[in-house]
């Protein structure tokens, strides 16, 4: 890409500090662009039974990498499986910021056991809490905040488990929704200057696969390797970017060929 247009953007990344949202905050500081770096400010309570499937880095992570970032990056909390906190964080970061320019829907929630013997009602609830409804509130409000007088590009992180995943039941189904709202989305604002798009990630090494299985997950990729946070990045950049500018409701899987 020769021109991202994306110096001195307003970015939200939500669950910004770790892993894909840390590369995704770093590529577009990269492109001169100011990050806000969402994160959950404490850990939630773990339900009995359960088991988180994810890192929650805190105030501390969040607010290295913004120094890191440069740009007048700044770290932001937020507890995304609230009823209130879509708003809060979209309307707390226009007010830091003076606007969002791209919201990059990265802020997962993913728990073991997760299969089809084992959902409850509260399991399915969290997963589609932060995974499908803070999603689309926050593009909601993202939206109003604009108001139509400048560009929008709403970015949601998917995964290739939406398409069918043995146990991920909850996980899976909420990330499907997510790609529903997607194209849903890009229709209702495309008139508005709203550009939605979503990128799905196959297998990438955020710590989840150990050592053990490294050869097991690069086995179901046709390309012959496990993915890296900065393959999701920068296609997170390029559909935020100015070359993309015509391209909206897609869902861009970032997978090396696996789940074809």
């Amino acid at each position: 890409m020769i021109d991202t247009r994306l110096e001195g953007k307003n970015v939200l990344v939500t669950g910004g500090a770790g892993n894909i949202g840390a590369a995704i905050g770093r590529a577009f500081a990269a492109q001169g662009a100011r990050v806000a770096v969402h994160y959950l400010a404490q850990d939630l309570p773990v339900p009995e039974g359960a088991e988180w499937g994810h890192i929650t880095p805190g105030t501390g992570v969040a607010e290295e990498l913004a120094r890191e970032l440069g740009n007048g990056s700044f770290a932001i909390g937020a507890d995304l499986s609230g009823p209130d906190g879509a708003r809060q964080l979209a309307v707390a970061v226009a007010e830091r910021a003076g606007s969002i320019d791209v919201l990059v829907n990265n802020a997962a929630h993913c728990e073991t056991p997760d299969t089809v013997d084992t959902l409850t009602p509260g399991s399915l609830e969290r997963h589609y809490r932060v995974n499908a409804i803070a999603p689309a509130l926050l593009t909601a409000e993202a939206a109003r905040l604009s108001g139509g007088d400048q560009p929008l590009s709403v970015v949601n992180i998917s995964t290739d488990a939406a398409r069918a995943f043995p146990g991920q039941i909850g996980y899976g189904t909420s990330k499907a929704a997510l790609e529903a709202l997607t194209r849903a989305t890009a229709l209702d604002l495309a008139g508005r200057n709203v550009r939605v798009n979503a990128v799905a990630p196959g297998p990438v090494q955020t710590g989840w696969i150990a050592d053990d299985l490294i050869a097991q997950a690069t086995a179901i990729v046709p390309m012959g390797r496990v993915g890296e946070p900065e393959d999701i990045a920068d296609a997170a950049v390029f559909l935020a970017s100015h070359q993309a500018r015509w391209i909206t409701g897609q869902v861009l899987q970032v997978a090396g060929g696996h789940a074809l």
